[in-house]
């Protein structure tokens, strides 16, 4: 079975600080909450040549004896549901979560992106430990998505509306996997009509491929539906 363990890497936090303050998205302003000096030392500049810049600004914070203790807390709490999830995953999916380690690593800011290819995730440092289970279960279905789904539905719909559906699936977490944390996955306001589409149809009918088959059939008739690049 899938073990996702929790880590606080510095570098990688850093690297998320600089490429959130330089990200370009519609959907959102990622880079809200980071102090302006952080902003006006990222924007534009190379990462390597202002890294131990970013470095002394965030020294407080990196060096908190909160880290550690969040750390160890997302790894205690999410052992206690770990099997749970991923079982209640492949019970609604027909489709085991791949046999791999995922890595989630802290972040000291809001904005949570993730790696298909290496296997991890990142979570905030301000978020309580439902949040923090919530989030970890809503980045493994974007990774679970990428390993059976992606390259079939961009053929059919595009990347762009592929995205779309990555994230409005999400909306699942509240319909079937609420109980485990208790707080609720909101998702993007623009993928709002999306993620009603997909709770009125899997109330209807708790299939998984039928769905998207049903979510695919959407996204063609819908060529209006606002698509967004991932955060």
């Amino acid at each position: 079975m899938a073990e996702v363990c929790f880590k606080f890497d510095k570098e990688k936090d850093l690297f998320n600080i600089w490429d959130t303050c330089n990200y370009k998205t519609v959907l959102q302003d990622v880079s809200k909450g980071i102090p302006l000096k952080i902003i006006k030392l990222c924007k534009g500049n190379n990462f390597e040549e202002i890294k131990e810049k970013i470095s002394k600004e965030l020294k407080i914070i990196h060096s908190s004896p909160l880290i550690p203790v969040i750390v160890q807390s997302a790894n205690n709490s999410w052992k206690k549901i770990q099997n749970d999830f991923f079982n209640k995953l492949e019970q609604i999916t027909n489709k085991k979560f791949p046999n791999k380690k995922i890595t989630g690593y802290l972040t000291t800011v809001g904005r949570c992106p993730y790696s298909f290819k290496e296997s991890w995730f990142m979570f905030r440092f301000f978020d309580s430990i439902p949040g923090i289970l919530k989030t970890t279960a809503h980045e493994l279905m974007h990774l679970f998505f990428h390993e059976y789904y992606w390259d079939d539905i961009e053929k059919q719909v595009g990347k762009e509306k592929t995205n779309d559906l990555k994230e409005a699936l999400t909306v699942l977490l509240n319909l079937e996997f609420r109980h485990f944390w208790f707080v609720k996955d909101k998702g993007y306001s623009k993928h709002e009509k999306l993620r009603l589409f997909i709770e009125d149809n899997w109330k209807k009918q708790k299939d998984f491929d039928v769905l998207l088959k049903r979510c695919v059939n959407y996204l063609n008739k819908n060529d209006k539906q606002t698509s967004f690049s991932t955060i």
